[in-house]
């Protein structure tokens, strides 16, 4: 069931493409063609900017989950044996810390209205019972509600349409590539062999993302996944992370 089929939603979806078009009418005086465009990666940094607040939520979160990672590390040796006491034992050290163990999940949460509506718009074809004009808008010849799937599928791709569709997804993958290797979490030898491989290859599922949804959520994804990159490497360092080990133990 498609949610934004509901009254309510439907006519969020609805102003939110219709403010889109109305930024894209504003912008294409100066910026002709690709006004639709720099209208989607206006509009997702004015997003990103908004809830810079979430992201230093996450920050302070993770710090300070990483600097009670030995005293955790240490509960899971003593009583890993006992669930229920390793839980009570660990929900009394974050309580003694003044932390909370989902720190930072609950502003993640309160952002995914704002995100999920805003990618939204990218993507459904048809808003409030009429064809979604944004995605019938182009950059270099090549719609917005394309992407490189269905250019392929059609036989409509053309040079242009790989180039830019290919630009989107090797920005994505250059962002993922970049955040596992700056902002990768401290090793722990606690954490299980799938989630550490899951972090890894993580930051590249948006690029495989990007292959298949329409030309303006690959513009979004693309802004947004630099703009978090940017973003979290400027938190890191306002909020370093550590776990009490030595480089040399990392």
């Amino acid at each position: 069931m498609d949610l934004f089929a509901l009254p309510p939603l439907a006519a969020l979806l609805d102003l939110t493409t219709r403010g889109l078009l109305a930024l894209t009418s504003f912008l294409t005086p100066a910026a002709g063609g690709a006004a639709a465009a720099l209208a989607v990666v206006l509009v997702t940094l004015v997003v990103r900017a908004g809830l810079i607040p979430v992201g230093v939520s996450q920050a302070r979160a993770e710090r300070d989950r990483a600097r009670l990672a030995p005293q955790l590390r240490a509960l899971r040796e003593r009583w890993g044996k006992n669930a229920e006491r390793l839980q009570r034992e660990t929900m009394q050290l974050y309580r003694d810390a003044g932390v909370s163990p989902f720190a930072g999940c609950l502003p993640v949460l309160a952002q995914a209205p704002v995100v999920g509506l805003l990618y939204a718009v990218f993507l459904h074809p048809t808003v409030a019972g009429h064809a979604n004009g944004l995605l019938t808008e182009q950059l270099a010849g090549v719609p917005l509600g394309s992407s490189l799937l269905t250019a392929l599928t059609r036989g409509s791709a053309d040079a242009v349409t790989f180039v830019l569709l290919g630009v989107v997804v090797a920005v994505i993958a250059g962002a993922g590539e970049l955040t596992r290797r700056f902002l990768r979490p401290p090793f722990d030898p606690a954490t299980p062999r799938s989630v550490v491989v899951m972090t890894a290859v993580l930051p590249f599922t948006t690029a495989v993302v990007a292959l298949f949804v329409p030309f303006a959520a690959g513009l979004y994804l693309a802004v947004t996944t630099l703009w978090t990159f940017g973003q979290r490497l400027v938190l890191r360092r306002l909020y370093p992370i550590d776990d009490g080990r030595t480089a040399s133990q990392r």
